[in-house]
């Protein structure tokens, strides 16, 4: 494919609609322990550029990781194969301890290119284990060496809403149920606001009870605090919205949403164990749109979403919620690695499953 790779400075990188792909992304990386490499890159018939975050993972091995990049990819059959040229081009400019290269793809997945396009409510995404999946992905190419990982690391799978159209239109686009309970929240009297980092503690207990209540795994504080910090560090800096809803002096929701382009991103949300009865999370989500539409946005995405509209998966009620306000849905490609220590990456792979969490 002759892949070119030119190393520049991560504050060179091009703005994208692609958050986890711009500088100032890799400036909150930063802040959390990594280190943030940028080229340009170029094939024959396109060029753009490429975040490379790389960190310390013990022993004196590290790892290099992609976050939903590159941006552009080739056509499905011809993933593996560009995966390997530019894993080989990438280790002629990372260090001799790197132990693989973590790549999380914001390509359409290779399984849901055979569905058609949008998939509806109806539609169950039913990939393949693994081991065929790494069989599709290696076919043609000359290592064999792609694998996918135990985990997709931000959004394999995302509901998209499309802002394009007036805002009548877009609430009509809700489903009923969803349009009730934003009325609900408004007409009992939840206001949204924009906050201030000073109510980031607030809101991060918000999110504590929510993952307790939903049993996923919680992010540090430093998570979310890196997010404010590293505004400063990147010209091309997304714009960050933190909305709080209140009722009565309670703070009872909250999201934080970032805009890069003409894309808004739905980064975290949480809810207060209390006065659930009023909704305030879909007060929250109508005001983003809004806010997103405002500030000239095509796109609203939501977020990580269970691949499939099944009753039974423990994060239904996700599903459930995030399309509810009448979007589309959009399965990618996920996470995948580029083992270059066999020995370090089955032990940092067995450690990842062991523990069930997500390793970065």
């Amino acid at each position: 494919m002759n892949i070119e790779l030119i190393p520049k400075r991560s504050n060179e990188l091009i703005p994208t609609d692609i958050l986890y792909q711009t500088g100032y992304w890799g400036q909150v990386k930063k802040w959390l322990g990594w280190r943030p490499l940028a080229f340009d890159l170029a094939l024959r018939d396109r060029f753009g550029d490429i975040l490379v975050l790389t960190k310390d993972i013990g022993s004196n091995i590290s790892a290099a990781y992609i976050p939903q990049g590159p941006e552009h990819g080739p056509e499905p059959e011809k993933y593996g194969l560009f995966l390997e040229e530019l894993s080989e081009k990438l280790l002629r400019h990372l260090g001799t301890e790197t132990a693989f290269i973590r790549y999380d793809l914001p390509w359409s997945d290779q399984y849901y290119e055979q569905e058609g396009n949008h998939s509806s409510e109806n539609v169950f995404i039913n990939r393949p284990e693994s081991r065929l999946r790494e069989l599709r992905m290696n076919y043609g190419t000359t290592r064999w060496n792609i694998r996918k990982a135990a985990f997709d690391l931000t959004v394999a799978d995302t509901v998209l809403v499309d802002l394009t159209e007036d805002t009548e239109r877009i609430y009509a686009r809700m489903k009923s149920k969803t349009r009730y309970n934003t009325g609900l929240s408004k007409r009992k009297g939840v206001r949204v606001f924009k906050a201030s980092i000073l109510k980031l503690a607030e809101f991060y207990e918000l999110y504590r009870q929510t993952a307790e209540r939903n049993r996923f795994t919680v992010c540090d504080y430093n998570k979310f605090y890196a997010l404010f910090m590293a505004l400063d560090c990147d010209p091309h800096s997304p714009e960050i919205y933190f909305l709080l809803a209140e009722h009565e002096g309670d703070i009872l929701a909250g999201a934080i949403v970032a805009i890069s382009g003409t894309t808004a991103t739905y980064l975290f949300g949480a809810s207060a164990n209390h006065k659930r009865n009023l909704m305030a999370s879909y007060a929250v989500q109508w005001d983003a749109i809004l806010l997103a539409k405002s500030r000239g946005c095509l796109t609203y995405d939501m977020g990580a979403i269970p691949p499939s509209n099944d009753p039974k998966h423990p994060f239904y009620g996700m599903y459930r919620f995030k399309s509810g306000f009448g979007g589309y849905i959009v399965h990618r490609a996920g996470t995948w690695d580029y083992p270059v220590k066999g020995a370090e990456y089955k032990r940092f792979r067995s450690i990842e499953t062991m523990d069930q969490v997500k390793g970065f």
